[in-house]
């Protein structure tokens, strides 16, 4: 099934501070892990031990939220995929920010998380709003490009690439390959070398 993102709607937690890197989100003692099962409990967790239950990750009014806002290069430092898996597990589904990594932000596309940017004015007053009402829904429209909270709303930014491949559901490469199953069973069967294995054997 392919598994098209056009819209994300829920609560957000704000995140604020620039140059928050893949260490932070999780540090580099956890990804000797076998699997992504249970990082999300250790996300920032050292930043959250350091502050002593003062993150917003801890706060009780964030616990549940979808939207993660953040500021500027967000994501920055080691190519890590365990930071937005981190977040995924966590319960993170979309990140809205003034700017990412390259690679943490390719990690996210690869994984159905949604990355938009906005102006770092836009970005502050979505933090503002959310820290005043937890309880608020946060709207990204992928197709329209715009974040909505409340009566505010601002543009977003993604690349046009990205954004078809969300809407589309073409970023979901093994959702892709269940839903034309048949069309690649067909193709296989006139590809002269995928027999090669039958003929060794015997």
């Amino acid at each position: 099934m392919v598994s098209k993102i056009k819209q994300i709607s829920d609560r957000a937690v704000p995140l604020i501070g620039n140059d928050i890197d893949t260490d932070r989100i999780i540090p580099a003692r956890y990804l000797k892990a076998i699997t992504f099962d249970g990082l999300g409990e250790a996300v920032f967790i050292d930043d959250r031990t350091a502050l002593n239950g003062q993150h917003p990750f801890d706060f009780p009014q964030y616990q549940g939220a979808k939207v993660l806002i953040v500021n500027r290069n967000f994501g920055c430092g080691s190519s890590r995929e365990h930071a937005p898996q981190a977040l995924a597990k966590w319960g993170i589904t979309a990140v809205i920010g003034e700017s990412f990594a390259e690679i943490f932000f390719g990690n996210c596309v690869a994984m159905g998380i949604p990355c938009v940017t906005a102006e770092p004015i836009t970005v502050q007053k979505l933090q503002e709003l959310v820290t005043a009402n937890p309880q608020a829904t946060v709207s990204i429209d992928l197709e329209k490009l715009q974040v909505q909270i409340d009566e505010f709303t601002a543009p977003v930014v993604m690349s046009e690439g990205t954004r078809t491949a969300f809407v589309a559901g073409t970023w979901d490469a093994c959702g892709l390959l269940v839903a034309n199953a048949e069309q690649i069973k067909t193709i296989a069967a006139k590809l002269p070398y995928i027999g090669w294995g039958k003929l060794a054997a015997s």
